[in-house]
């Protein structure tokens, strides 16, 4: 019986520990910030800790599909969580473009676009939350089947987030292997390190156009929301028709 009674309390701590090892999709999110935060730190500090930059942005991009992926799958989608998922996407591009900026990797641009993108779409997201409209669902914002597959579909979401990967890896690999004294290749021809640095400037301009497309449903179809804040007083201010 005592023996019984060993097992049975020792299989529940495990399942007790279990349930409090279970990862919500909030905490995925807040751990993929975090990790974005590592790989930049680890940047430009000699080339083996470029590539470790390299790995932990490509932890930070795979976080970012499992966070959705959990939410979906233990149903534990919320308005605050997708919120938070907006707010860790924002965080990790602003981190990583301004990163490359101050280095004179990417133009000082990129970080400005992504940063005016965001403040912009979320300023009329938060407009829209506050008309009633959630982000999915009958109740969600974008209305229109091509402003969805834009915006919210997965393989939307899918290509953005492997740009992004992309675009980041190839910077951290460009840092890695052609710059400093500890570069990984040493000394290569300047036509090889002009190619490089191309195709690296050219993910990134990709990134950003596919950035601005994805964005603009947003902006066209939350521009009613914005429009909505100023008919009303407005209206209000015109006096009786025929009034002298």
């Amino acid at each position: 019986m005592g023996k019984w009674t060993r097992h049975c309390s020792l299989t529940g701590g495990r399942a007790d520990r279990q349930v409090h090892m279970r990862w919500t999709p909030n905490q995925v999110t807040l751990l993929r910030v975090l990790i974005g935060f590592l790989a930049v730190s680890a940047f430009g500090h000699g080339a083996w800790m470029n590539l470790w930059g390299v790995l932990l942005t490509v932890t930070a991009i795979a976080l970012d599909a499992l966070d959705g992926h959990l939410a979906r799958v233990k149903k534990m989608a919320t308005p605050v969580g997708a919120q938070l998922d907006i707010l860790g996407d924002r965080m990790i591009e602003n981190m990583f473009f301004t990163y490359f900026a101050v280095v004179g990797m990417v133009s000082l641009w990129l970080p400005i676009l992504f940063f005016v993108r965001g403040a912009m779409t979320d300023f009329l997201r938060a407009l829209a939350m506050k008309a009633g409209h959630s982000g999915w669902g009958t109740g969600a914002m974008l209305q229109t089947r091509l402003a969805k597959a834009l915006v919210g579909s997965r393989w939307s979401r899918g290509l953005y987030a492997g740009l992004k990967c992309l675009c980041f890896c190839c910077l951290g690999l460009q840092l890695a292997l052609t710059r400093g004294p500890v570069a990984l290749l040493g000394p290569i021809p300047l036509d090889t390190h002009a190619a490089i640095r191309a195709g690296a400037e050219t993910l990134a301009w990709l990134t950003a156009i596919f950035c601005v497309v994805r964005g603009l449903p947003v902006l066209i179809e939350g521009w009613k929301f914005l429009t909505a804040q100023f008919l009303p007083a407005n209206a209000n201010d015109e006096g009786p028709r025929g009034a002298p």
